[in-house]
């Protein structure tokens, strides 16, 4: 059985996370429909981004990945399924789906034109409804890609910000905060590979931690800490409380990574 998986900008006050189900429900009735998350900030591409890309390894070979993160809807930018070894990403030509589909992990690109498949009419403003939900029903039911569109050799690529690695320490930044007021910067583990993981200084927003602890327990409830989390990269935050709230700290903020 299919599994179909959605990551929006939704939120959950409005009506269009359910109406895209209910799609999917009337196209594909019993197929399998998890919800990653409907909480990506407004417009936020790299986040929904680094989201879907962090998700996707998690999910059964095969699974339809619909992301919607849109701020071009309505415009030229092209609708996408893009399919790899393990997977089928549907959303816009915008860089949302490029880093869950690196460049060599690429079978197929599908540019979606297939009207009969979308809802008709089709609004300007909701393609979720009318492009993608209707298009991951189809795939889940079997449809080939390729079916649905014309096949092309490119797609929107969006870039991970990289930090910069020196011989005396590492340069930084923020580039995700998450529900908990959880600081996620770029500095992944080969950029620490250098540095004394007990020992190492992190500087951000004023702050100076030293080390990166094993656990959010490993301070007093309120205190700032660095740890490593789930996504192996290097994170900043605050046992019981916010770092973005306690650091006026946010996307874009740099981190400085040095030695003792």
């Amino acid at each position: 059985m299919a599994v179909i998986t959605l990551t929006t900008d939704f939120g959950s006050r409005d009506p269009f996370v359910g109406i895209m189900k209910g799609v999917i429900a009337t196209r594909a009735p019993g197929v399998t429909v998890i919800d990653v998350t409907h909480g990506i900030p407004p417009q936020d591409v790299l986040a929904g981004a680094l989201v879907l890309e962090h998700a996707v390894p998690y999910f059964p070979e095969g699974a339809i990945h619909v992301a919607v993160v849109d701020p071009g809807v309505g415009s030229s930018r092209r609708p996408l399924c893009v399919e790899t070894a393990t997977a089928l990403l549907v959303g816009p030509d915008n860089g949302l789906l490029s880093l869950a589909a690196p460049m060599g992990s690429v079978q197929r690109i599908v540019h979606l034109t297939d009207e009969q498949v979308f809802l008709s009419p089709r609004s300007s403003t909701f393609h979720g409804r009318d492009v993608f939900a209707p298009v991951a029903a189809a795939l889940a039911l079997g449809t080939d890609a390729a079916r649905l569109g014309r096949t092309i050799d490119h797609m929107v690529r969006i870039e991970r910000p990289a930090a910069v690695v020196g011989p005396g320490g590492i340069r930084g930044e923020i580039i995700y905060v998450d529900g908990f007021g959880n600081l996620v910067s770029n500095v992944d583990d080969n950029a620490l590979t250098a540095f004394p993981r007990d020992a190492v200084s992190i500087t951000i927003a004023g702050a100076c931690l030293r080390g990166i602890a094993a656990s959010y327990s490993a301070v007093a409830p309120g205190e700032p800490l660095a740890v490593m989390n789930s996504w192996g990269l290097l994170e900043v935050a605050v046992r019981d409380g916010s770092a973005q709230t306690r650091l006026g700290a946010t996307v874009g903020t740099v981190v400085e990574v040095g030695r003792p």
